[in-house]
């Protein structure tokens, strides 16, 4: 096989001549070896260029064209002088743990033949001579690759590869060494396992000290002389501080204990004295509307009719048995007994009477208005004004003997 190689690589050469391009006559400088060779070729190819100067090419070697690796048998595209350079290929002898076997390669050092050779390397592999020896005569390389190790800490798992050893001293290289309280699953200064995988288990223990708040608690007074609907803070509340001192355990960084170990109170919380008003105190709704409240709040106004009830026909009933429409509005059946009869002032409707109930809870649901702050107003069918949306709702005198619970 080898004495037919010449032969054949004369072969390709052959219909290459006969499809040069167009003859462009340029210096070329070849390098073969320690061979320095001048000549001035029209042929593009490095193949003929180099085959017409005698230096015939082997299938290992390389040519590289002003530096550049380049193809044999593919056209230079470089105008001027041309520095072409032949690396023939040398013989590495490769000894592995499985076995010895010969190499043909034009590769510039160990690393890039032991690459081109189909071989996974790694600053843990054991090289000899070292990867980034040059490679310019026959050489035996011998060559261990690391072993590839599976290390698992807590829920990841990291591939490495080691030829160290020891368990302690492969994760030392891989720079997850054992310290402290660390374990590991074989134990640190065991042999590489066969299956290549180790557990490795991070203990932490640290000392927490926490300053928590102790929440005051609330007394609420009723106070005559603090008109209602008003509070008045007569003693404000003082958090308290509370320091607790925990010792914290974790593996592979998930808390696995907690202890506390001692926990003291640095201050004590003060209870905040508050006087709500119970006094009534009449104010006039203003502008030229003559008439005085007792309360007023904000209420979220729905409207309806007789015959816009949502019964399905016409109903003009109510629960006071006054007639349903304009001055009739209906608060929520759970707060009718508490306002039944009171008189209200609504800014954009007039005046008017509680006097029904109605469905509370479907605002309530709809549009998380609380039903004790939901009022309906009631229009005539043909004059309805269709008022809807928050408003202030001023309760008129005479006060109640009792003021309903849900008021503030």
């Amino acid at each position: 096989m080898t004495s037919m190689k010449p032969v054949k690589w004369l072969a390709l050469a052959l219909p290459l001549v006969l499809s040069a391009c167009q003859p462009i006559s340029a210096p070329i400088t070849i390098r073969d070896g320690e061979n320095i060779i001048h000549v001035q070729s029209d042929e593009r190819s490095p193949l003929l260029i180099l085959t017409n100067a005698g230096s015939v090419p082997s299938a290992n070697d390389r040519v590289f064209v002003n530096g550049i690796p380049h193809a044999l048998d593919e056209d230079i595209t470089a105008k001027g002088a041309i520095q072409l350079q032949l690396r023939r290929a040398v013989t590495l002898t490769l000894v592995t743990p499985q076995e010895r076997r010969d190499i043909q390669t034009s590769a510039r050092t160990v690393a890039e033949a032991l690459h081109e050779a189909g071989f996974e390397l790694s600053i843990y592999d054991n090289v000899h001579p070292p990867l980034d020896s040059p490679l310019t005569a026959a050489t035996t390389v011998t060559f261990i690759p690391a072993q590839e190790l599976s290390v698992t800490i807590g829920g990841q798992a990291l591939h490495i590869r080691s030829a160290a050893e020891t368990v302690g001293a492969a994760l030392a290289e891989a720079g997850i060494p054992l310290t402290g309280l660390d374990t590991s699953r074989p134990v640190e200064n065991e042999a590489l396992p066969a299956d290549g995988k180790i557990q490795v288990t991070r203990v932490t223990e640290s000392i927490s000290v926490e300053l928590e708040t102790i929440p005051f608690k609330i007394e609420t007074r009723t106070s005559p002389d603090i008109p209602f609907g008003q509070d008045e803070i007569l003693q404000p509340g003082v958090e308290g501080v509370t320091m607790i001192r925990t010792r914290i355990r974790y593996e592979n960084g998930a808390e696995v204990s907690r202890e506390v170990e001692d926990e003291s109170v640095l201050s004590a919380a003060q209870t905040q004295i508050v006087a709500k008003g119970s006094q009534i105190v009449l104010s006039p709704v203003g502008g030229n509307i003559p008439y005085q409240y007792w309360y007023a709040t904000e209420m979220y106004a729905s409207w309806y009719s007789p015959c816009n009830s949502g019964t399905g026909g016409c109903s003009y009933g109510t629960a006071s048995g006054a007639r349903a429409g304009y001055g009739i509005v209906a608060v929520d059946y759970s707060i009718y007994s508490y306002l039944a009869g009171m008189r209200v002032y609504i800014p954009g409707y007039g005046l008017a009477t509680i006097g029904d109930t109605g469905g509370g809870p479907i605002i309530e649901t709809s549009l998380g208005v609380p039903r004790t702050q939901w009022i309906d107003l009631g229009y005539d069918d043909n004059n309805i004004g269709a008022l809807s949306g928050w408003v202030t709702v001023y309760f008129l005198e005479p006060a109640p003997a009792e003021i309903p619970y849900f008021f503030k």
